[in-house]
């Protein structure tokens, strides 16, 4: 990956995953509000919820595990917004996690649901085509990006 300057100044409680480096620019003139990935992280912390969760991880979702089941739906929203691609991490139960490469960069914004070390190995892309066929999936990431977009 492209090594940058780590920024000093970084606030301690961003713990996303390349926070480092996510002082990024978005490249959708749409969301020119957001100033950055830290931006985008804080509003999506006051907007992820219960209903945004993947339904099979609803009953484990609390205020104090925003990011549980946000992972495919924030992403394709991220790659909107900032560009670049999205890959997945495939997990015991089948399922992938997914997340950013932007500037060949690896941003994980909901990497906190995990209490283990990820391998972002970049093997498996994601495509929003595929994860959208899951017409629940879509509504979800509909429902995320309104919010979004009725916050800024």
């Amino acid at each position: 990956m492209t090594s940058l300057k780590i920024d000093k100044n970084i606030k301690f409680q961003y713990k996303f995953y390349g926070h480092e480096y996510a002082n990024i620019k978005p490249i959708n003139k749409k969301y020119d509000k957001i100033k950055d990935l830290y931006d985008l992280y804080d509003v999506l912390n006051n907007i992820w919820s219960k209903e945004t969760c993947a339904p099979r991880m609803r009953k484990d979702w609390n205020i104090n595990n925003k990011t549980l089941g946000q992972c495919s739906i924030t992403s394709f929203l991220v790659q909107d917004i900032f560009g670049g691609n999205v890959y997945g991490i495939k997990l015991d139960d089948g399922n992938f996690h997914c997340y950013n490469v932007i500037n060949n960069l690896i941003f994980d914004l909901t990497k906190e649901q995990f209490n283990k070390p990820l391998n972002y190995d970049l093997k498996n892309q994601q495509f929003k085509e595929i994860h959208f066929k899951n017409e629940e999936k879509y509504q979800r990431y509909l429902l995320l990006k309104n919010k979004l977009e009725n916050y800024l």
